[in-house]
């Protein structure tokens, strides 16, 4: 009986999951953020977005455009407590699993370089498709 019981409950999550992938609006996260510590929050609650169904798609300027870089600096790279993340370590993780990941339009004209600096997966943004992302009546807009 107690195994029937866990069984029902398990199909109720796996059912409430389901129902919640499907309901799950479309996210953009912006960072902008310098702090290593800010950064790494963006991308651990990203994350659990993209694990509760969400689509996400990400944008970088500013000081946080750096995590994006193939010659980041290191706090972009270097491994925080309390799980040894890094911004950088878990952004590609967020693209291995469909996140689209873009540096504003501005940043590389900034840097005086092109998309050849930028890690595998990471795009320049196009500024009236992100915002038209950004309008969309059902997106949420994150800000870090």
């Amino acid at each position: 009986m107690k195994f029937r019981g866990t069984l029902a409950a398990a199909a109720l999550v796996a059912g409430a999951a389901a129902a919640s992938a499907e309901d799950a609006r479309p996210l953009v996260t912006v960072v902008t953020a310098e702090h290593p510590q800010t950064q790494l929050m963006a991308m651990v609650l990203s994350m659990q977005a993209i694990e509760q169904g969400h689509e996400l798609r990400m944008l970088l300027c500013g000081p946080a455009g750096d995590i994006a870089l193939r010659d980041a600096p290191e706090s972009a790279t270097a491994p925080q407590p309390p799980r040894d993340m890094s911004p950088q370590g878990l952004m590609q993780a967020m693209i291995g699993r469909g996140a689209q990941v873009e540096v504003c339009a501005i940043y590389l004209p900034g840097l005086g370089a092109d998309a050849g600096v930028l890690i595998e997966g990471v795009g320049v943004a196009q500024p009236p498709e992100m915002a038209g992302a950004m309008l969309a009546d059902d997106t949420i807009v994150w800000s870090f």
